[in-house]
């Protein structure tokens, strides 16, 4: 095994996801990916076999909202199609990905190792949510919003909001 001599003066990863809606759990991995990369591209992920509850643009607007200060570090964007060419084109060196469960795991490391074979100069890294986080879902967090329940302290504050417009539910 021998050290890569490859060095980038710029380390940059892709967090791809639907982000509908952005949730804690991914913020604390944006947290996570900004301790090992100078750069992290949120890549919002348009795709045709999803329904989302937000249309791409109220995403995008939700997840840019998160980050009001610094985008030095931070940039958001959409992506459509092959994940693993999206982060070659943009000079990514990984690709970030969320473990909530063993039962994540195995999709997971499969897509890992066909993008890798497809893109050997992208590597897909393996980010754990914090234990308060490990358990929330977008889709469990819309589903409990949906039917009145409160998820004020699993999104931010601003998609909190969105959720309680638009499911029309009154705060508490």
């Amino acid at each position: 095994m021998s050290l890569s001599t490859k060095h980038s003066s710029k380390s940059l990863a892709v967090y791809p996801g639907t982000f509908d809606p952005i949730t804690m759990g991914h913020l604390d991995i944006i947290d996570r990916a900004l301790n090992l990369f100078d750069k992290v591209i949120i890549a919002i992920a348009i795709n045709p076999g999803k329904e989302p509850l937000f249309p791409l643009e109220e995403r995008v607007e939700m997840v840019k909202q998160c980050f009001p200060h610094d985008y030095s570090r931070i940039e958001v964007d959409t992506v459509s199609g092959l994940l693993v060419q999206y982060a070659a084109d943009k000079g990514a060196q990984a690709i970030i990905r969320g473990l909530r469960a063993v039962s994540d795991f195995d999709y997971e490391f499969q897509l890992a190792l066909m993008n890798k074979k497809l893109k050997r100069d992208v590597d897909t890294i393996f980010l754990m949510p914090g234990f308060r986080w490990i358990y929330i879902s977008s889709s469990i967090i819309k589903d409990a919003a949906r039917h009145g329940g409160d998820v004020c302290e699993l999104v931010p504050e601003h998609v909190n909001q969105r959720l309680l417009d638009l499911f029309n539910t009154p705060q508490s």
